[in-house]
């Protein structure tokens, strides 16, 4: 089955595409096939910009959709420098990966210490009839000051974010220490698991 994932982040398809491949699912990116991002994500959280992006880019492909977003909340900090669902787009402009780095650890700078997130994804997917959705989180983890010298492509974040009980930035953990962390919320097989039960 050939299926769209509406994002142009290859780090949000690398996670999933070969698992969904071993069950005969073969996914394409907005880039596959070329269609341009122009669908307006203006959502209040991310299971509301997942429905837009599912919705929206199916009128395109007219194939089954995957719409997929992520709110980022920051304790500490004042409302007016919450990401929410702004996490890349900030005062109106999209931030490449290294003006994000730059601009989160400015945040630790400001605030004068490392600070506490949590991610709430959600995804959405749309078979021209039926949306089905799914959300997950995950937290306890922290923004520190320095980066690390590794960067994980599409999800910069990843190169400021350091796990509090073992204080390894999260691009630095062994596979097996990625799928314990995952494990305290939602397992990526969860998230293949909504995907295969959907497109049924």
């Amino acid at each position: 089955m050939e299926v769209l994932f509406a994002t142009t982040n290859p780090a949000k398809v690398r996670m999933y595409a070969d698992k969904l491949a071993e069950k005969g699912v073969k996914l394409y990116t907005l880039k596959d096939l070329n269609i341009e991002d122009s669908v307006e994500e203006n959502g209040k959280n991310s299971m509301k910009n997942a429905i837009i992006k599912a919705e929206g880019y199916y009128k395109f492909a007219n194939m089954p959709t995957i719409g997929m977003d992520n709110s980022l909340f920051i304790e500490g900090i004042e409302d007016e420098d919450q990401p929410g669902t702004h996490v890349r787009r900030i005062h109106g402009k999209r931030l490449s990966d290294k003006e994000m780095i730059d601009y989160y650890t400015g945040l630790v700078k400001k605030y004068g210490k490392d600070l506490k997130a949590k991610w709430v994804y959600g995804m959405a997917i749309y078979n021209g009839q039926d949306v089905k959705t799914f959300t997950w989180s995950k937290g306890d983890f922290y923004f520190v000051e320095k980066p690390s010298s590794i960067l994980n492509e599409g999800y910069p974040l990843d190169s400021i974010s350091v796990m509090p009980d073992s204080g390894k930035y999260f691009v630095d953990l062994t596979r097996e220490e990625k799928d314990e962390y995952k494990n305290k919320d939602a397992k990526d097989e969860d998230v293949i698991n909504f995907i295969l039960e959907s497109l049924k």
